[in-house]
């Protein structure tokens, strides 16, 4: 480990790409996103050879710049990952970091009236681009898509809606079975917002204009209100949250529509698309502050009761909280690699 980035084996191209479908979003963010494209030691000396392609999403908050953050006597995970291929430890992939952030940090990359068409760019927009500048193999038997969190939660919803696209998933503590990892934080907004006399859109004002998360509310806050404009905004935009921001009393029929939202109760719905999937990671550490070890296990048991083979599925639970887990994304992507290969 170096406290400095060092050379790549393969090489990352940085690309800016000019999406039409976030043109004009409701938020006003930038149209034009940052796109990090890794190619393996070796893709041009074979300019025949086609490589399968797996993309990279993120949590809350993060976008495609902290891939290269580093931390103390951590490798940031495009070196790790350069590493592992330059070291003949999993068949080459071409690695794919996609920008979805907001101005609420996230957009959950799904479409929505609040933020934006991030679920249609990810998979209308980014995915045809890779196919058509690189030798990808475009097809969803070789296409995966990972991430942690909301990039967790992503990637389990994303190849339940495009089976066509996407064939293979891994998923570190993705949110879900929201009555466990949401629903516990609803308290705490109630007192939170009692400093706002109930209006999170006060709190939201006063956020941006302060350096951010310099009071205890804010990731409290901004998790809640990303997640709310993300699944329970109106055809207008305007947001709803799940429930009284006085009170605290649930909103059932707002509450639901989160619900169709939780990976563990969309499977039934989409059980041909996930038996369909060649290859699907799942993990969580046992101490995640989110209950996510909870929902990954709800999640393994709904695949299972889906009809998906054991043979397909990696579970793991390991000792670990929400945070500093990137160590395990080469793990994954090893094991995606390998499984698209066969």
């Amino acid at each position: 480990m170096l406290p400095w980035s060092a050379d790549l084996a393969g090489r990352i191209d940085e690309h800016v790409i000019s999406s039409d479908l976030l043109r004009g979003n409701p938020l006003g963010d930038p149209h034009d996103r940052p796109l990090l494209v890794y190619l393996p030691p070796g893709y041009d000396d074979d300019p025949a050879r086609r490589y399968p392609a797996v993309y990279v999403i993120q949590g809350l908050t993060g976008f495609v710049a902290t891939w290269r953050n580093r931390s103390p006597f951590r490798v940031p995970f495009p070196e790790a990952a350069d590493a592992m291929f330059a070291a003949g430890q999993t068949p080459p992939a071409i690695v794919v970091f996609v920008d979805a952030w907001t101005s609420y940090g996230g957009s959950q990359y799904v479409d929505s009236p609040a933020t934006g068409r991030y679920h249609s760019y990810l998979c209308d927009e980014i995915v045809p681009w890779v196919d058509r500048n690189y030798r990808t193999l475009p097809d969803a038997a070789h296409r995966a898509i990972m991430g942690k969190s909301s990039g967790g939660f992503g990637a389990m919803i994303t190849p339940m809606l495009r089976p066509d696209l996407f064939g293979a998933l891994a998923t570190h503590a993705g949110d879900t079975l929201y009555e466990y990892s949401y629903l516990p934080g609803f308290s705490a907004a109630v007192r939170h917002l009692r400093r706002y006399d109930g209006d999170i859109w006060r709190w939201w004002r006063d956020f941006t204009s302060r350096v951010a998360f310099t009071q205890a509310e804010d990731s409290c806050l901004l998790e809640v209100l990303a997640a709310a404009a993300a699944f329970s905004a109106r055809p207008d935009g305007t947001v709803d949250l799940p429930f009284d921001p006085v009170t605290g009393v649930l909103h059932p029929d707002v509450w639901q529509r989160w619900l169709d939202w939780d990976p563990v109760r969309m499977v039934p719905a989409h059980a041909d698309a996930v038996r369909g999937l060649r290859a699907i990671w799942i993990d969580a550490g046992t101490r995640d502050e989110y209950n996510l070890d909870v929902g990954a296990g709800a999640f393994r048991a709904a695949l299972r009761d889906a009809g998906v083979s054991d043979e397909l599925v990696h579970f793991d639970i390991f000792d670990a909280g929400h945070m500093s887990i990137d160590y395990r994304y080469p793990m994954s992507l090893a094991w995606l690699c390998g499984r698209m290969a066969e």
